[in-house]
């Protein structure tokens, strides 16, 4: 992993902080970090929204679009959670994206995470069969849920073993016991907030769904990085 230096230690406890930690705190939600291939990913990510939006205009069906806000709102919550953990441990968060990037967002996020978790949704509403199917006994959206959940796992392994995905604790490792907690709790409820949100049946509900998990993230920073003044 590039060195990446150090800044001073943000507070009375950072001494007891990891490099890691110190190292994702650097920069944090600086603009001056930003590099120009932001813009086309985020045309990119406009373009396929809008896309999916017009196409749910015409059909009326607009699933594939909750399926994007969903994940990657749970995917906020967990990030903001981590963030939680990196100032009540005093210590680090369960993962820390300390490497290079164009924004560290919070310690373990980054802008080119929050990109990819914007069109994961959308990939995996569209991967799925209009009409409810099974695949060797299995629902078909639970089995895909898994598959993708499996995926991201591996690709989590790769980057940990390329230094810019760092992990502290020995429960939440490449051990057989943390892949296994990594799959449950860093991506399989993800997906299983996807299935339970668009079967819902109207989308007043499927809305008001996504408006909840949304408002746990935002009442968790308001708290975490407004009223309590952390850092993450």
């Amino acid at each position: 992993m590039r060195a990446v230096k150090v800044a001073a230690p943000m507070s009375a406890h950072a001494g007891r902080m990891t490099t890691a930690s110190l190292q994702a705190l650097e920069h944090l939600r600086d603009p001056h970090t930003l590099q120009w291939y932001v813009i086309p990913l985020l045309a990119l990510v406009f373009h396929v929204y809008t896309t999916e939006i017009a196409r749910a205009r015409r059909s009326g069906d607009w699933n594939v679009v909750i399926a994007g806000l969903t994940l990657f709102g749970m995917d906020l919550c967990n990030e903001t959670i981590n963030g939680w953990i990196l100032n009540l441990t005093q210590r680090s968060a369960l993962w820390t994206a300390p490497g290079p990037s164009a924004m560290r967002t919070m310690v373990g996020w980054n802008i080119e995470i929050m990109f990819m978790f914007a069109l994961a949704g959308i990939i995996f509403q569209n991967s799925r069969s209009r009409a409810p199917r099974r695949l060797f006994g299995v629902p078909e959206a639970w089995l895909l849920a898994a598959g993708y959940s499996a995926l991201c796992v591996v690709v989590e392994l790769v980057l940990n073993a390329g230094g810019l995905l760092v992990w502290e604790y020995a429960f939440w490792n490449a051990s057989p016991a943390g892949v296994w907690l990594i799959f449950l709790l860093g991506y399989f409820h993800f997906y299983v907030a996807v299935i339970l949100v668009t079967a819902m049946r109207s989308l007043r509900r499927k809305l008001v769904a996504v408006a909840a998990i949304y408002g746990v993230a935002v009442v968790l920073n308001v708290i975490g990085l407004g009223v309590l003044g952390w850092r993450y």
